[in-house]
C-alpha cells in the first residue's frame, strides 16, 4: 500500500494524443463513410448522400474515407489490442453484469483498463472492420468488382451489410457507454482523467500502472 497520498482529483492521462487523435479521425470517417451508406442501402435515405454534395461524390468518397477509417482504427488496435485480451477476472464482471448495469461496477470487479465489455467492443468491432475492407475491395467497381464473379460479389454485399450494421450497432453502444460513465468522453477529448475516476472504473489499471508511477513521480518531487 502505497504511504505517499494522493489527491483524489489529480489528472492522469488516460489516452495519449495520437490515440486521441486516432480516435476523432475514425469518427470523422465512421459518420462520413456510415451516413453515405446508408443511403445506399435505403432508398428513402438518399438524401443523406446531399452532405458530400451529390450522389456521385458520395460514392466516390465512400470507399476511401472507409480505409482511411480502417487505417485509423488499426493504429488504435495497435495501441490497445493488449488491454483487450479477456482474462480470468473477467467472469466476475460477467456474472455481476446487474450490478455493472446499476452502476455499482467498481463493487463487484477489479478491471484493468478496461473491462470486459469494452474488450468484446473492441473484438467485434475489429471483425466488423475487417470484413468491412475486404468485401468492400471486392465489391469497388471502380477498381475491382470486375476481377470477381458474381456469386462472389453477391457475397461480399452481404457480409459488408451484416458487418456494417454490427459497426453501427457497435459505435451506438460505445457511444451510450461513453455518455453514461461520466469522465470518459473528457478522457478522450482532452486525454485525462481524475485519480478518482481510475480507482472507480478501473482499480486494477490504476494499481498496476498508474499510481507507481505517480509515486515515483512524487519521490522525485520531494527529492528535488
Amino acid at each position: 500500500m502505497s504511504k505517499i497520498k494522493i489527491n483524489n482529483d489529480q489528472h492522469i492521462l488516460r489516452h495519449k494524443t495520437s490515440a486521441r487523435f486516432g480516435h476523432w479521425l475514425l469518427v470523422i470517417c465512421f459518420f462520413t463513410t456510415a451516413l453515405s451508406g446508408l443511403a445506399f442501402f435505403f432508398p428513402d435515405f438518399a438524401w443523406l448522400t446531399e452532405i458530400l454534395g451529390t450522389p456521385q461524390i458520395a460514392r466516390f468518397v465512400h470507399p476511401f474515407t472507409g480505409i482511411i477509417m480502417f487505417c485509423a482504427f488499426w493504429m488504435l488496435c495497435m495501441m490497445y489490442w493488449k488491454y483487450n485480451i479477456p482474462e480470468k477476472n473477467d467472469l466476475v464482471w460477467l456474472k455481476n453484469i446487474k450490478e455493472v448495469l446499476k452502476g455499482n461496477e467498481h463493487e463487484v470487479s477489479d478491471n484493468g483498463k478496461y473491462n470486459l465489455g469494452q474488450k468484446l467492443l473492441f473484438w467485434t468491432l475489429m471483425l466488423a472492420m475487417i470484413t468491412l475492407l475486404v468485401t468492400g475491395i471486392i465489391m469497388w467497381r471502380q477498381y475491382f468488382s470486375d476481377k470477381f464473379p458474381i456469386p462472389i460479389i453477391r457475397i461480399a454485399i452481404l457480409l459488408h451489410s451484416a458487418s456494417a450494421f454490427a459497426l453501427f450497432t457497435g459505435i451506438l453502444v460505445h457511444m451510450y457507454m461513453a455518455f453514461w460513465v461520466k469522465g470518459s468522453i473528457r478522457g478522450m477529448v482532452e486525454g485525462w482523467v481524475t485519480v478518482r475516476w481510475a480507482k472507480k472504473h478501473h482499480p486494477r489499471w490504476f494499481r498496476e500502472d498508474v499510481l507507481p508511477q505517480l509515486e515515483k513521480d512524487l519521490e522525485a518531487k520531494v527529492k528535488n
